[in-house]
C-alpha cells in the first residue's frame, strides 16, 4: 500500500507568522503519527521562513514513523544530514528563494553533481531519492546516480486532471514502470489533493509514498486533522 508522508511546512508557516510556539510543531507531528501518518515530511529552507533546522532536530527525536527531509544538497542540507540522518533524504533542485518546488531535477547535465552527493548520503544509511519530471530520461538518470527512488513532480499531473484525467496520469505510468524495471523505488508529491489522489494512486503502479501537505493543512482547518488525515489515506486504500 501506498503510504502516507504529511508535509508539516505549513504549520510552521503559521506558527512563525505569529511567534511563539503556536502551533507547536513538534506536537502536529507527534498527533499526525498518532491520527494515522506513516511518515512526517519537512523541507526547510535557508532563510528558514517556515520549518528550522532547530525544528528538524527536534522532530528527529520523536518521529517514530518515517522522516523524510527535503532541500537543495547544499553544504547546510548536507550537514543536517549528517546530524539527523532521517530515513530518507529527498533532494530538490529548488532555488534558495524558490516559494515551493516547480521542477525536477535534470539528472542528465546534473550527474556528476548528484552522484558525488547521492554517494555521500548513502554511505550515512540515508535512503536517497532525487525529485524528477515523470520523464523516462530523468528517471534513468536517477538510476545512473545511485538514487534508491525517485519522486515524481506531481505538479503538472494536477493541473491536465482537471482537463483530461487519463492523459494527465500517462506519463506517471510510463516512468513508474521504467523506475521499477530499474529498480528504483517510487515516491510522488506536489499539488496533490483529496479530488486526484486516488485516481493518481490507482492508476500509478508501484508507487511506494506520497508527501502530501500544502492540500491537507487546507483540508484540515475545515475538516479537521484527524479527519483529514483519515480521508487521505482512504484515498490511499
Amino acid at each position: 500500500m501506498t503510504r502516507l508522508s504529511v508535509n508539516i511546512n505549513k504549520i510552521a508557516t503559521l506558527r512563525n507568522a505569529r511567534g511563539g510556539n503556536n502551533p507547536d510543531v513538534i506536537k502536529t507531528a507527534i498527533d499526525c503519527e498518532r491520527f494515522g501518518a506513516e511518515g512526517i515530511t519537512v523541507h526547510p529552507r535557508p532563510d528558514e521562513r517556515h520549518i528550522r533546522y532547530n525544528d528538524v532536530v527536534q522532530l528527529k527525536k520523536v518521529v517514530t514513523t518515517e522522516f523524510n527531509i527535503e532541500g537543495y544538497p547544499d553544504e547546510r542540507y548536507l550537514k543536517l544530514i549528517r546530524e539527523v540522518r532521517p530515513h530518507q533524504a529527498t533532494l530538490v533542485p529548488d532555488a534558495p528563494d524558490a516559494i515551493t518546488s516547480n521542477a525536477g531535477w535534470d539528472t542528465i547535465k546534473q550527474q556528476h553533481f548528484l552522484k558525488e552527493v547521492v554517494d555521500e548520503i548513502k554511505r550515512l544509511g540515508v535512503r536517497v531519492s532525487v525529485f524528477v519530471d515523470p520523464s523516462p530520461r530523468f528517471v534513468e538518470g536517477a538510476a545512473v546516480v545511485g538514487a534508491d527512488r525517485v519522486e515524481l513532480y506531481t505538479e503538472p499531473y494536477a493541473r491536465e486532471f482537471l482537463v483530461e484525467k487519463d492523459i494527465a496520469v500517462k506519463p506517471y505510468i510510463e516512468s513508474a514502470n521504467l523506475a521499477h524495471e530499474l529498480g528504483l523505488g517510487l515516491n510522488a508529491g506536489h499539488d496533490l489533493d483529496l479530488h486526484n489522489l486516488a485516481f493518481l494512486n490507482k492508476s500509478v503502479p508501484f508507487l511506494d509514498e506520497v508527501s502530501i501537505g500544502h492540500a491537507l493543512i487546507c483540508d484540515a482547518l475545515y475538516l479537521g486533522l484527524e479527519n483529514t488525515i483519515q480521508l487521505y489515506l482512504k484515498a490511499l486504500r
